[in-house]
């Protein structure tokens, strides 16, 4: 289990590297832009993304308090990509730390209405990376309807060709 964690957190790192170089490239005009997505736009969507990854992992520190990066986050877009990718390094750092024993225990948590849920901790990572490659797609529909017509494929298949 543990190496299967190990290459979705590694692809997982790789994919958005690829997909925010592209991101990078834009005017600041189209990077707020308002779209219809389930996120209104570039910016919304990554948010989105970073929020989620770090209300996981504060559930994985067993932090009890858990504020939506939304109700905070004051900075601009550069500055929020690298806090995405400093989250995701945090993950992919302690998969790498951690145990096959350790990923199969029992997970305890709350959703952000309170209701209890346990389950196998890779389960929760797992959707820790799935959401984040959910989230991908959607990004690339936002490219498209922006006119942006270069966007790199991201698809696993690739990550795991090119890293040999």
């Amino acid at each position: 289990m543990k190496k299967i964690l190990q290459e979705y957190a590694a692809y997982h790192i790789w994919a958005n590297t690829r997909l925010f170089d592209c991101i990078n490239q834009l005017t600041d005009e189209q990077i707020y832009h308002e779209v219809v997505s389930s996120f209104p736009g570039i910016f919304n969507t990554v948010l989105h993304i970073w929020d989620a990854e770090r209300a996981w992992w504060m559930r994985l520190q067993k932090d009890q308090e858990i504020i939506s990066v939304e109700d905070w986050f004051k900075g601009d877009f550069k500055e929020l990509l690298v806090d995405l990718q400093e989250q995701s390094q945090q993950w992919q750092d302690w998969i790498n730390a951690t145990t096959d024993e350790t990923l199969q225990q029992l997970f305890s948590y709350k959703s952000f209405n309170g209701e209890p849920f346990t389950q196998p901790l890779y389960e929760v990572i797992f959707h820790v990376f799935n959401h984040g490659t959910y989230h991908r797609g959607q990004l690339v529909t936002i490219l498209r309807q922006l006119g942006v017509d270069k966007i790199p494929a991201t698809d696993m298949i690739l990550f795991s060709r090119n890293k040999k």
